[in-house]
């Protein structure tokens, strides 16, 4: 990722090696020690809490709060409908299903153009990666959209059809109440793997988006604005849309968010920290962030 100066097309900035990352003394010191400390108790404690609450039977783990079932659906429990119902009934899954269709085409779009643009290197980046993410959700909501759209024209078919054979004479008062959220009549289908995988990537991005977008304007953009360097519109677009699209997705769709499941974020950036590691225990190459460098002394602060 470069960003350009004063309008010159020779001018970049980038960040420098700071030290050989690929000696062996290098891993060797009490810094790495201390970061990779705090990243094993970060990992530590997110596998903790998706044990502790993750899934329809977490209630019944050791240690597990008691709680009534049949007021309060645990934590962890998704339903299947709520992967692809707005969040208000009134209004046909068919307008969620138009906006992730939008939303995924854009970003792959933009994705595309910026691959294009950079070439691969961009993917060293968090931001990069979280952008990928982002559209990954997109992708797999428009999919669960997709067929929830047609389970619900089959259960309107179905139910038209047994109006039909009730005929004049149908007791309205028989017809199914609508079930209210955190209530469970026992009837509700409970999600599979690709409803649970949304959920986890739709909290993941939601930590993640959060973290690049404020560090970039907060903290990148004002140092580059500084030392005078322009910023083109793929950088700003890729700092901006995907929080933009994300915030409408999170006011139509019906996905609970349950805090716990932050864990999945704290895993995934883990990764991100343990990629790096790799990358420059292979290779001595630059730090795509400052404060990933483990070379300096202020290093276990991150």
């Amino acid at each position: 990722m470069r960003f350009t100066a004063g309008g010159s097309s020779t001018r970049s900035w980038q960040p420098k090696p700071t030290a050989d990352t690929t000696d062996l003394r290098f891993w060797l010191t009490w810094r790495v020690a201390v970061c990779a400390l705090w990243v094993l108790c970060c990992v530590a404690a997110a596998a903790y809490l998706i044990w502790r609450h993750e899934g329809p039977r977490a209630h019944r783990r050791p240690g597990a709060a008691k709680q009534d079932t049949a007021r309060r659906r645990p934590d962890g429990l998704l339903y299947d409908d709520e992967a692809w119902r707005p969040c208000l009934r009134d209004i046909h899954p068919a307008w969620l299903l138009a906006y992730r269709l939008v939303s995924f085409f854009v970003l792959f779009s933009l994705l595309i153009v910026i691959v294009i643009s950079d070439g691969g290197n961009i993917f060293y980046y968090y931001t990069q990666w979280t952008f990928i993410l982002v559209t990954v959700y997109f992708g797999l909501a428009t999919t669960l959209s997709i067929y929830g759209c047609s389970k619900f024209a089959a259960c309107n078919a179905v139910a038209a059809m047994s109006d039909a054979e009730q005929g004049p004479y149908a007791v309205h008062g028989a017809a199914p109440k609508p079930i209210v959220d955190g209530e469970d009549d026992g009837t509700r289908e409970v999600a599979g793997f690709w409803g649970y995988l949304l959920q986890i990537i739709y909290q993941t991005n939601a930590g993640a988006v959060m973290l690049t977008d404020c560090v970039f304007w907060f903290i990148i953009f004002p140092f580059l604005t500084v030392k005078d360097y322009s910023m083109n519109f793929l950088l700003i677009g890729m700092h901006s849309v995907n929080a933009v699209f994300l915030l409408g997705e999170a006011s139509l769709n019906s996905l609970r968010f349950p805090w716990f499941r932050i864990a999945y974020f704290f895993l995934y950036t883990a990764l991100y920290v343990v990629f790096q590691w790799i990358v420059h225990a292979s290779t001595p190459t630059w730090w795509p962030y400052p404060f990933l460098d483990l070379s300096s002394n202020l290093a276990p602060l991150w």
